[in-house]
């Protein structure tokens, strides 16, 4: 069928909108009419170097309605609605673990742009490649094909057009705090960095009881909402000489957990000198390529410190999201906080607001 799309032609390039040609859907694969899509730093990273193929159609927080199934797929049906989520094999160790994020396939599954078992495109443009498959999804158009994997059913009476963050970017934070660093009720947190993975580390912590949590965060706006949300305490680093020694007077001496969304390692340093003993300290970020861990570690040894590397909050999608919108329904994870809508004929502005910060979860409007 035909359909509009946003292509990136070149590195650094522009969204463009332009017709293509989307594929029926193979095998296990699901063709989804796209009603939201959420803007990721992924996609921009992609976008703007990230190894991956061009021309190519990014996007990987969609949400929509099944259009149409593949011949094996059997529990899903035109008309249900789903949130598109990362893609992985379902066959490797770490995914029969139940840690999809970690597949050993996941670059593969998730960058090439293709289907890796023939390395064809879902997407075409008058019989010229578009690269598709970003993320099994590729879901910044008004239909894109994904798999039975990575497509989570959801409750038609949910408002459909936000739930597609729920497939990564607020994923990445609830699952941080509560899956990752294993946060338990009471348990204090410190967050480094206030924009949609840390707000929603601080929505996850909260909804599972946890608290006190303190955000360290220089936007006035995002303290100001973090404070909304329920943290306990923020901290401006750029008014504050000393961010290490505010954490330990807010929190009485240290956090159990500490997690790091900046990718910073002058900010990373700072996040393991919180922690309390036997504390928790998790990275999410993409650092610099070059970056090396600055921790101390004697501090650690005294402390039996644990730093930990996160990827999509170690979250299963098909069980974590259904339990994200279980919090969302009973008024405990009000992610929508988050979000500004964009008419999808506005993408390169939700870029532009996703890069200087004055929207936390661009989502885009099909």
């Amino acid at each position: 069928m035909k359909a509009t799309a946003a292509i990136v032609r070149a590195v650094g390039g522009d969204f463009s909108i332009e017709d293509i040609e989307v594929a029926e859907p193979r095998g296990a694969e699901v063709r989804v009419r796209i009603v939201g899509v959420g803007m990721c730093h992924t996609d921009l990273v992609a976008r703007d170097g990230f190894p991956v193929p061009m021309p190519i159609v990014l996007g990987h927080e969609g949400a929509g309605v099944v259009e149409s199934v593949g011949p094996e797929v059997t529990d899903l049906a035109p008309g249900d609605h789903v949130v598109l989520s990362f893609d992985s094999c379902a066959a490797c160790p770490t995914c029969d673990e139940g840690l999809p994020a970690y597949c050993h396939q996941f670059l593969g599954k998730n960058f090439a742009g293709v289907r890796l078992e023939d390395g064809t495109s879902p997407l075409s443009q008058a019989g010229d490649v578009i690269h598709g498959n970003f993320f099994g999804q590729s879901s910044f158009g008004a239909y894109a094909v994904a798999h039975r994997r990575n497509t989570v059913k959801v409750d038609p009476a949910l408002p459909l057009e936000i739930l597609g963050p729920l497939g990564c970017g607020i994923m990445t934070g609830a699952g941080s705090a509560v899956i990752s660093l294993g946060i338990r009720p009471g348990q204090s947190l410190a967050i480094f960095g206030g924009g949609a993975v840390g707000l929603s580390a601080l929505l996850g912590a909260l909804a599972v009881g946890a608290g006190p949590v303190i955000v360290v965060e220089p936007n006035t706006e995002r303290r100001a909402l973090a404070l909304e949300l329920g943290a306990a305490h923020v901290i401006d680093p750029a008014a504050t000489e000393d961010v290490l020694a505010a954490v330990k007077e807010l929190s009485g001496g240290g956090v159990n957990h500490a997690l790091d969304t900046t990718g910073i390692p002058a900010v990373v340093a700072v996040a393991v000198e919180t922690t309390v003993a036997h504390g928790t300290v998790g990275l999410v970020a993409v650092p610099p390529p070059e970056a090396m861990l600055p921790a101390n570690m004697m501090s650690m040894l005294v402390r039996g410190t644990t730093i930990k590397y996160i990827t999509e909050g170690d979250a299963d999608p098909q069980e974590f999201i259904p339990r994200m919108i279980g919090w969302y329904r009973d008024g405990k994870f009000p992610f929508d906080r988050l979000i500004r809508k964009f008419p999808f004929a506005e993408i390169n502005a939700a870029a532009h607001a996703s890069e200087d910060g004055s929207a936390i979860k661009p989502v885009l409007i099909l």
